[in-house]
């Protein structure tokens, strides 16, 4: 896959583009049902695929009042959507300038002039343009001015739950980790930079991981001790991780730490990824450092449990 850091950067492609806009924060499965569409309309090389997305967030330029938490760093939804087999991305920068694009201006002079766009295939209920003005039905006209079609993937379900990115977030929030993932097609990831924590876990035999994820604006999931996995050195580890902020030491800052179950070596300053498999209990305090660790022996009791039981299980993007 061949990544563009703008729409201008797109150039000299000889063969028709098939092509699909969007944000795409968790490339979730209502997302890959539009990437399958997108594969299935690029058959035999007689055209490439091409995903134009944006980054930042348009919510994070458009609403800096609110807190904006995303499903995805770029650099986790860049590794998703390798997976899927594109030929192109293409990341746009978005600003405040490029929202005033009208839906005309970003029909003629991007889908249809700089990317060549031959077939456009869009989610449900897609908007696009200037305060969302372009429908589905424009996209149409537009399309037989400037010479490419239209095809509108219909809204994805499960259990007649219409699946978002924007419910995903919301069982992250309340701890449902299980029906997220079912959501997302694979197990909600934390990507960070392994720090230097207090090293108390090693005195009582539970040597933890300190995770610190540099982007503000990925949701970490409510806190509490989950069941995780993490692939290290080609070797898939299950662990236990904490999210919180430490009540029994009265701690201030959330973190975010993990005890690989069966591993011991020191990662400091590497780069790990921990995928979210079950949620074990809430974060509590303790009365003291001994009780505290008892309560871990617990979890990690009940977590090897789970694990041989094939009751929980690491799903991977496919």
């Amino acid at each position: 896959m061949k990544i563009y850091q703008s729409y201008q950067d797109f150039s000299d492609i000889p063969e028709p583009t098939v092509v699909t806009i969007g944000t795409f924060d968790g490339v979730h499965i209502g997302h890959q049902e539009i990437i399958k569409q997108l594969s299935n309309n690029t058959p035999n090389d007689e055209s490439e695929s091409v995903i134009l997305t944006f980054f930042p967030h348009p919510r994070i330029v458009l609403q800096k009042e609110t807190k904006v938490q995303l499903l995805n760093t770029i650099d986790e939804k860049i590794s998703l959507l390798e997976k899927a087999g594109l030929d192109h991305l293409i990341i746009q920068p978005f600003t405040k300038e490029f929202s005033r694009l009208t839906a005309l201006d970003f029909a003629r002079d991007i889908l249809a002039e700089h990317i060549k766009t031959k077939k456009l295939i869009i989610g449900y209920d897609h908007r696009f343009g200037r305060n969302r003005e372009g429908s589905f039905e424009q996209l149409k006209e537009y399309g037989k001015i400037y010479d490419f079609d239209v095809e509108e993937i219909p809204a994805q379900n499960i259990q007649d739950i219409t699946v978002s990115s924007t419910k995903i977030r919301r069982a992250l929030e309340e701890g449902a980790i299980e029906k997220a993932n079912s959501y997302l097609g694979y197990s909600y990831m934390l990507s960070g930079q392994v720090v230097a924590g207090n090293a108390l876990g090693r005195q009582y035999n539970y040597p933890t991981i300190n995770i610190n994820i540099e982007e503000t604006y990925k949701l970490i999931p409510k806190p509490g001790v989950y069941v995780v996995e993490s692939y290290i050195e080609n070797h898939h580890f299950f662990g236990i991780m904490n999210i919180g902020k430490r009540p029994t030491l009265n701690g201030k800052k959330k973190t975010i730490e993990v005890h690989l179950l069966d591993f011991n070596k020191d990662l400091y300053g590497e780069n790990i990824q921990v995928h979210l498999l079950t949620r074990l209990r809430d974060e509590q305090k303790f009365a003291s450092m001994e009780h505290l660790y008892a309560q871990i022996k617990k979890d990690e009791i009940k977590a090897r449990t789970l694990i041989k039981s094939g009751k929980i299980s690491f799903q991977t993007y496919r």
